[in-house]
């Protein structure tokens, strides 16, 4: 089994997308365990929450950082996967599993991030387009409401409605379920934060 490439790479994008960049890059910079302040997640929002106040500059620095490698945990693989000419069905599903390697990391008892920024590295490469209107309404809702989870939601919204509507039949696999799939385990990963919505306990970051 482990002789195939596509089970390789499956592997790969797990292990891969389960790196907590935002614990590592936190804890080696700042000393800090996000884990154990803010919301405890791993991303990048709660490194920018944690860190704030203690090193404004620093924060930032670390977050962008965060996002830029979460993103890249998917899109790197993706890349080599087209480099070496592998089915785009392969890719679809070493994108999938990144996030799901973020999502429920095998070094931190299966749990970690929200993916946002792991599934937009995914989106940017097989939908630019709607990776783009997605980050328009990110940027617009974040700038309005200063709640992360409301815009990473709202931009998830936004994806899920333009890739029906610039791609009704998606192209090479003929069906949007890598991005559902990938949409209900963001979805899912920010549950806590719905409910803190609904509650008017969400905390602004942004």
């Amino acid at each position: 089994m482990l002789t195939n490439i596509n089970i390789l790479f499956y592997l790969l994008a797990y292990f891969i997308g389960g790196i907590p960049f935002g614990l590592v890059l936190a804890k080696l910079f700042a000393k800090t365990d996000i884990r154990e302040l803010g919301s405890r997640s791993i991303g990048a929002t709660n490194v920018l929450r944690v860190l704030k106040d203690k090193n404004p500059s620093l924060a930032k620095k670390l977050a962008i950082t965060t996002v830029i490698l979460d993103g890249f945990k998917g899109l790197s693989l993706i890349l080599i996967a087209h480099y070496l000419n592998l089915p785009i069905q392969t890719a679809w599903t070493i994108g999938v599993l990144a996030v799901i390697g973020h999502c429920f990391s095998p070094y931190l008892k299966f749990e970690g991030g929200k993916g946002v920024a792991t599934a937009l590295g995914v989106i940017i490469y097989f939908l630019p387009l709607e990776a783009l209107v997605a980050i328009i309404v990110w940027f617009i809702v974040s700038k309005s409401v200063k709640i992360s989870s409301v815009a990473s939601l709202g931009g998830l919204l936004a994806l899920i409605i333009s890739s029906f509507l610039i791609h009704y039949e998606m192209p090479h696999i003929n069906t949007h379920a890598p991005i559902i799939i990938i949409a209900f385990i963001v979805i899912y990963k920010h549950i806590p934060n719905i409910i803190r919505l609904f509650k008017g306990e969400e905390g602004r970051v942004i």
